[in-house]
């Protein structure tokens, strides 16, 4: 029993990496196209998804699930080795270069998804990072950090939205992706008060952490 649960939540898994593929090189990919490019029949997608709107729900809760994941796994990286807690505008910048690098696998998911899980359906799912986002603002606001008119909760709000917007901007090429995680960051920093000159100073901070964590793990690997 466990073996076919086992195989079932890969199969699964697998036809949601192939779906997003698919969908994000054509919006308009049925499910057929997908089975297709799956390699299975159409009712092997459709025994795990009814319908193409609940299979761009369950990629929805997915990006979700993985953002959340960044965000916090960035908060850690950023404290990593170093107490007391890190200046809250450099794990801000960090949270947001790791929420970006998952977000950027998403990110031409988003329009998909406003149809068919709706805005206030996005906004739900991530409540969990918005207070955690929050959290960490606090702090910045307490400790001088940050300085700006409006609360912490209202600032994770524009934070949130500030992401979507630089995610749309980069489908519309308005912003190049290669740039796009380092402009977000700094973006995020200058709404929430921060000076220029520090601004790019805490990004450039997080970028230092972030390259050596990942160079960390490759070298864990070999």
């Amino acid at each position: 029993m466990t073996t076919l649960s086992s195989r079932a939540s890969a199969n699964r898994r697998r036809i949601m990496d192939i779906a997003l593929a698919e969908l994000v090189r054509n919006p308009d990919a049925s499910m057929d196209h997908i089975a297709r490019a799956a390699g299975v029949v159409r009712r092997t997608v459709y025994g795990h998804f009814p319908n193409r709107e609940a299979l761009i729900t369950a990629l929805t809760d997915a990006a979700v699930e993985d953002v959340s994941r960044a965000f916090a796994a960035g908060m850690a990286d950023a404290a990593a080795g170093s107490p007391p807690a890190p200046p809250a505008d450099r794990a801000l910048a960090r949270a947001t270069l790791s929420v970006w690098e998952s977000a950027d696998r998403y990110r031409l998911l988003v329009a998909l998804a406003q149809r068919s899980v709706t805005d206030a359906g996005i906004r739900a799912r991530l409540e969990p990072v918005r207070l955690k986002a929050a959290g960490l603002i606090q702090r910045g606001l307490d400790d001088g950090a940050f300085s700006s008119p409006l609360t912490s909760r209202a600032l994770a709000h524009v934070y949130e939205h500030t992401l979507f917007g630089l995610m749309q901007a980069v489908n519309e090429g308005a912003l190049p992706a290669e740039t796009a995680g380092v402009a977000a960051a700094t973006t995020v920093l200058a709404t929430a008060g921060v000076a220029p000159a520090r601004a790019a100073e805490a990004v450039t901070e997080a970028v230092r952490e972030a390259t050596a964590g990942a160079a960390g793990t490759a070298s864990s690997r070999l």
